[in-house]
């Protein structure tokens, strides 16, 4: 049975604080009409760091889409290896292990695809598979995930790589003035992730069942408009909302396995804005200590798009894990609006017993 490995994380050296976010749009925007409500709103996201590629005062320039893809491209290239090898480390692999490289990002682009330059430049076997996937958005790690689950389900042994790169920060329009662009100005940040789906063997999330869900006639709510000067992303008020219909699809697809999802012993989910785990909260009946690792990635690095999962997942890690055979849920929320789902139990790699100080069960504490 597939297996996902701990993750890998990295992000850029250069932080801004919610404080100096607050700043730079009274700054900024100080005519703005609806000013006090922009502010209030990145207020209330509880993001109080993010990491981004340049210092702020370059963040803010727009050279042009061809010099800021050229960045993107320079800079994948330079951080995306220290992460992949920490993320084979990790799964206890070499490049010549993997059959399958899942490159995902959308703020960034490439062809060849980033998948091509690794096998080149990495060792990777010549008849390594490759899957970018640049249209997803947020939801794409999930998907990732989920691809790798079927690839490996499919060529049971094989084992695939997973990439996330993520430099939000390249996204700034510094025309784009509405109140839910200047809301991203002071949610998304940046961030590299790796992780390895080990077809046999390995420590980490046994992965049992996957599935997607989209709503339908929402296309619209979580968008890129592709002009000129680059990508300009649309965000729509309706879509801190979309935890009521995204927490029953959730249900609906662990029911027919014979599992509660407001039951089970962890949740890493895509920490897309704090109303989303408020929502997931009241609608899967939870305590909000449940997603506590989720809403860590949100506070301390913001939404970092499909890094979002592997980042609050490599925290229950570094937190000790759960027991072996606990149940658990990971799930990606993005555009389309698409959420991609995976149900698993974790595995302590020896095959059996629990992790030394954990208890069978609903191993996840909540809060007293």
């Amino acid at each position: 049975m597939a297996t996902l490995c701990r993750p890998a994380i990295a992000v850029p050296e250069h932080v801004i604080t919610m404080e100096e976010t607050l700043q730079l749009a009274r700054t900024l925007h100080a005519d703005h009409p609806q000013l006090p409500l922009a502010l209030r709103l990145i207020g209330n996201t509880g993001v109080q760091t993010r990491h981004i590629l340049q210092p702020i005062e370059d963040t803010l320039k727009h050279p042009g889409l061809t010099w800021r893809n050229n960045l993107y491209e320079t800079e994948a290239k330079a951080r995306v290896p220290a992460v992949v090898r920490r993320a084979l480390e990790h799964a206890e692999l070499t490049p010549r292990d993997i059959d399958l490289i899942v490159y995902v990002s959308c703020t960034g682009f490439m062809m060849p695809s980033m998948t091509a330059w690794l096998i080149n430049t990495m060792d990777f076997p010549v008849t390594t598979r490759q899957l970018p996937i640049a249209q997803l958005g947020c939801a794409a790690g999930g998907a990732a995930i989920n691809r790798a689950h079927d690839f490996c389900t499919a060529y049971p042994g094989a084992n695939a790589l997973i990439v996330a790169c993520e430099f939000c920060s390249l996204l700034y329009q510094p025309t784009d003035l509405g109140v839910g662009n200047l809301l991203s100005n002071g949610l998304f940040g940046d961030a590299l992730a790796a992780a390895v789906v080990r077809g046999e063997g390995g420590e980490g999330v046994r992965l049992e069942r996957n599935g997607s869900h989209l709503v339908p006639d929402t296309e619209d709510w979580i968008s890129y408009a592709v002009r000129d000067t680059g990508f300009h992303f649309l965000l729509d008020k309706r879509v801190p909302g979309t935890m009521a219909m995204l927490a029953p699809a959730m249900r609906d697809m662990a029911e027919p396995h014979d599992w509660n999802v407001s039951e089970l012993d962890f949740y890493i989910v895509h920490a897309g804005g704090p109303r989303i785990l408020d929502d997931l909260c009241k609608y899967l009946d939870l305590a909000p200590e449940w997603f506590r690792y989720s809403r860590a990635t949100l506070t301390e690095r913001g939404n970092i798009a499909s890094a979002v999962i592997f980042d609050a997942l490599e925290r229950l890690w570094a937190d000790g894990g759960v027991a072996h055979d606990a149940r658990g849920v990971i799930a990606g929320f993005g555009p389309g609006i698409t959420a991609e789902i995976s149900l698993g139990t974790w595995s302590n790699g020896t095959g059996g017993g629990e992790r030394e100080g954990q208890a069978p069960g609903r191993s996840m504490p909540q809060p007293a």
